[in-house]
């Protein structure tokens, strides 16, 4: 059987540095460590972590008085941030880069009086923690029809944002529906939505073309995973997402000839490396991974965890 890998999958920088932040501190403070909400959706990685001493919370008056807290990568809202302050905790924040940049475009686009569209998946923490950065309402948009049910007038000053897991093609008929909609309309650059979603949706697209199956390594409550299973089914390839080898159903693949595999931006590698065991316990497989883009995009941990 032929075993071909997406590239780039798996990690993505702001993953990486949200790891690093939790196992870092647990070098430096010693455990426990304190950590608001999945660090990132992934089970192998919160489960390592808690090994090390890592404690998931998902509520702040969990953390016992002085204890070393760090946010999760989705970002959170300035309530738990004042909330972290008024008990004197210390905090490390974790999250990611490109989400801390979706609050500021936000910010920037209220202060200016425009009324802010998001566009996201209602009930994801990046999206809870959007909207409670931003120092006003948000109006929550999931598909055109909540486009289409929006009541300000035509006229009204608006500006969008976009969930950071969502990528240009998730967004383009929302965006386009917005556009038509209002007469007075801002958003951000194209190239602002994040690197890693768009890529790995690319890059799924590409294997499509060369497999009779997908499968996609990541977790169930992982927003960029399902998607990715999502666009192989929509472009007519079997697609199912799984955590790790160990659900790797044989039946999906009686007439496969080719499989693809690729990981969601929290999965690691080795969980990729399992799947790849799982499928040489059912045959004998070549792996090869396809050309695609190199990230080599780095984001900087903390100034209090690279002091010296």
């Amino acid at each position: 059987m032929e075993v071909y890998l997406a590239q780039p999958r798996g990690f993505c920088a702001g993953v990486v540095r949200a790891i690093e932040i939790v196992e870092r501190a647990l070098e430096k403070y010693g455990p426990p460590v304190y950590v608001r909400h999945e660090i990132v959706h992934n089970k192998y990685v919160v489960e390592s972590l808690k090994a090390k001493g890592a404690i998931f919370v998902e509520d702040l008056s969990e953390v016992p008085p002085l204890a070393v807290t760090v946010f999760s990568a989705h970002g959170v809202a300035r309530t738990v941030e004042e909330e972290a302050a008024a008990r004197g905790l210390p905090v490390l924040n974790a999250t990611c880069p490109l989400v801390t940049k979706v609050h500021n475009q936000g910010k920037r686009y209220m202060s200016k009086g425009r009324t802010l569209v998001l566009i996201g998946h209602a009930g994801h923490p990046e999206v809870e923690g959007t909207m409670g950065q931003v120092p006003g309402p948000v109006l929550l948009v999931q598909n055109v029809e909540d486009v289409a049910a929006l009541t300000l007038p035509t006229d009204a000053p608006v500006a969008y944002i976009t969930q950071t897991t969502l990528s240009v093609d998730d967004t383009k008929d929302i965006i386009a529906a917005l556009q038509a909609k209002f007469t007075d309309i801002q958003g951000p650059d194209i190239r602002d939505i994040c690197y890693a979603t768009q890529n790995r949706q690319s890059a799924v697209r590409d294997l499509s073309k060369l497999v009779d199956v997908i499968l996609v390594v990541g977790a169930a409550n992982s927003s960029n995973s399902n998607r990715l299973r999502e666009i192989g089914t929509e472009v007519g390839v079997a697609s199912y997402l799984i955590a790790d080898g160990s659900e790797l159903n044989p039946d999906w693949l009686k007439d496969a000839k080719a499989v693809g595999i690729t990981a969601g931006a929290s999965a690691p590698e080795v969980l990729v490396d399992d799947v790849i065991e799982a499928l040489r316990r059912i045959g004998p497989v070549t792996v090869s991974v396809l050309p695609g883009r190199e990230e080599n995009i780095e984001f900087r941990l903390p100034a209090e965890l690279t002091a010296g």
